[in-house]
């Protein structure tokens, strides 16, 4: 259904005031957002088999309760999504399929289930012979075994290849004895794992080197030898809350693993097992990870501070020290353990198993921004978060998420979108900076010029920019030219940079392309001709509504606030969607995000009518 042509402003302050609502109404008193991220059946799966494997007695109803919830999200095609609300794939229903192979010990009716799980994976090989399935896996995934390895490994502890020992040799054998490498050479190995899978390299190649053929090689007793230190560096690497990541995936591939290859009873495992307790939800489920609350917090501040000042004056006064002391709290103050990152950064989460990456340091510096003023306590923290973002920047003058050189694998390479964040963060800062710090603004200023020239080269002839952490489940190639485009636009348009033919050109041309982007009704999708959400929609129209957006928008944005208007004050009102990519491209949805976007959207424009009546 078509969404009207033009929205009456006082209903665009109705529904600007209602998301104003929500957004206060999930506010904790703490000083942040918790959010909260949807359900998951690859995480639910990987953690029922990991607790099976310790525990089985002990936790019998947790484990029958998360086998009943992966029958009873089952897709109608007999396959599994990474949410309740995604399409069926071939890393969910390979693991559903694995852990089902439990469900007669825990008294859970899933034959016929497991049936049509069958069925649905022979769009990865239809012949379902161990050594040809396994072969149909590996050339799906490539060189980066990061999922692979995993989703082999449970399958053989799960039986779903046939018997031991034979079925290690369907498995590949990570070589986890790097791990005793020193970490700063990390970068040059071309490890078959991205960055942050490091504990994943280390259990799962554990596991195939003792419960495998291994022969009597030199490297097979090199590993044995060095089983003592990869262990060591693994128990250094888990946070004190023993969630690696606060991811449950990755987690709960460790557990697993650990406890099959005879570690039942090493500290690893006994956290582990605790962080997938503790994080389990009461319908039998676990989310991809416990919470992104840091990340949802920058964003909901910087969204209520883009609409009209007293509105937001209203909301984040009374809690802005709150805020603002939480943001600092949460600033990562000693070398990380997990990727050696130095201090200064920012994770996506307030837990101890977040590791400081590009885009939320960008949004806690943006956000210690929009609440100014800033006192000594806040300068000295952003400078040391300047610093921490300069230090990432790449050869290319990208930025990548969490360490600088990464780059032989496709998680770890520079993107536009974690690049325009930070280009965002270091313009906002610049002349205070120059102020307090005048050599940090010469950096400052010799990385932003770096960080155009990446984005200038990255621009697709199209006039896009592909994101690394966002997607869309329906566009070809599940890319999301939307989402990165809006965020880079949105960075060229800030109110701090000073208009060029350079920028202005790249600026064009996204303009352009977003205009010829929009859906029928109004809405934007995640590319042309995919379902309009609230987060892409919000996003556009943010972006279309930038410092210099020139008058051949106007009809657009007009049409795309009578979208969000009509969405938000109907049925399907703030309905999520699964837009976020988690590690290894597991789909999420936050039920934050359509409230922060449409929000941020929908003040700006409010901004700009209130300006152009004044005008007038």
């Amino acid at each position: 259904m078509n969404t009207p042509q033009s929205t009456p402003s006082d209903q665009t302050e109705s529904c600007h005031a209602l998301l104003l609502a929500r957004l206060a109404h999930q506010f904790d008193d703490q000083g942040c957002w918790p959010g909260r991220l949807s359900s998951s059946a690859l995480s639910t799966a990987v953690a029922a088999v990991a607790i099976a494997e310790l525990r089985p007695e002990a936790e019998r109803e947790r484990i029958r309760s998360a086998l009943s919830w992966l029958v009873q999200t089952v897709n109608h095609d007999g396959g599994w999504g990474d949410t309740p609300d995604s399409p069926s794939n071939p890393s969910t229903t390979l693991l559903v399929w694995a852990a089902l192979a439990k469900a007669d010990e825990f008294q859970v009716d899933a034959t016929e289930v497991a049936r049509g799980a069958e069925q649905w994976l022979t769009c990865i090989s239809a012949d379902q012979r161990p050594a040809e399935f396994s072969q149909a896996i590996l050339q799906r995934y490539g060189r980066d075994q990061t999922f692979s390895a995993p989703i082999l490994t449970m399958c053989a502890l799960t039986g779903r290849l046939g018997p031991e020992p034979d079925v290690w040799e369907l498995v590949p054998q990570l070589p986890f004895e790097l791990a005793a490498l020193p970490f700063s050479i990390f970068r040059w190995l071309r490890l078959p794992v991205v960055s942050y899978a490091i504990p994943a390299l280390i259990a799962i190649g554990l596991v195939h080197h003792r419960r495998g053929p291994e022969s009597g090689s030199p490297r097979a007793r090199l590993r044995t030898r060095l089983t003592p230190r990869c262990m060591r560096i693994l128990e250094t690497m888990q946070p004190e809350g023993g969630g690696f990541l606060e991811a449950t995936p990755l987690t709960a591939f460790v557990t697993l693993s650990l406890a099959a290859a005879g570690f039942r009873d090493h500290t690893v495992t006994r956290q582990g097992l605790a962080f997938l307790l503790k994080s389990a939800r009461a319908d039998g489920s676990w989310p991809i990870d416990t919470n992104l609350t840091t990340w949802v917090t920058t964003l909901a501040v910087n969204a209520l501070q883009a609409g009209p000042p007293q509105v937001a004056e209203a909301l984040l006064a009374p809690h802005r020290d709150a805020i603002q002391a939480w943001l600092l709290g949460q600033q990562v103050q000693t070398v990380h353990p997990f990727t050696h990152s130095p201090p200064g950064g920012w994770a996506w989460t307030d837990l101890p198993g977040g590791v400081p990456d590009a885009d939320d340091t960008a949004g806690a510096l943006l956000a210690l921004r929009s609440l100014g003023p800033s006192d000594p306590a806040t300068r000295q923290a952003t400078e040391k978060g300047l610093h921490w973002l300069l230090r990432l920047q790449n050869r290319d003058g990208g930025i990548p998420t969490f360490c600088r050189g990464w780059g032989a694998l496709p998680f770890d390479r520079s993107c536009p979108d974690l690049t325009a964040h930070a280009v965002m963060a270091l313009e906002a800062w610049l002349a205070d900076t120059a102020q307090t710090a005048p050599s940090l603004a010469r950096r400052m200023e010799r990385a932003l010029r770096r960080s155009l020239d990446y984005l200038e080269h990255a621009q697709t002839d199209e006039g896009t920019w592909l994101p690394l952490w966002f997607g869309s489940q329906a566009a070809p190639g599940q890319t999301n030219p939307t989402y990165g485009t809006a965020r880079v636009l949105s960075a060229l348009q800030s109110p701090q940079r000073h208009p060029n033919p350079r920028t202005d050109a790249m600026a064009r041309k996204a303009t352009q392309w977003l205009l010829t982007a929009q859906n029928s009704d109004g809405g934007w999708g995640g590319a042309p001709g995919v379902p309009s959400t609230l987060e892409e929609t919000g996003l556009s129209v943010f972006a279309l509504l930038g410092d210099r957006h020139p008058p051949e928008t106007q009809d657009a944005v007009t049409r795309g606030i009578a979208w969000l208007v009509s969405r938000i004050l109907g049925e399907d009102n703030c309905t999520p969607a699964p837009i976020g990519l988690y590690f290894a491209k597991l789909w999420y949805a936050e039920d934050l995000y359509p409230l922060i976007f449409a929000t941020a959207a929908l003040g700006r424009y409010l901004v700009t009518q209130d300006t152009a009546q004044g005008a007038q």
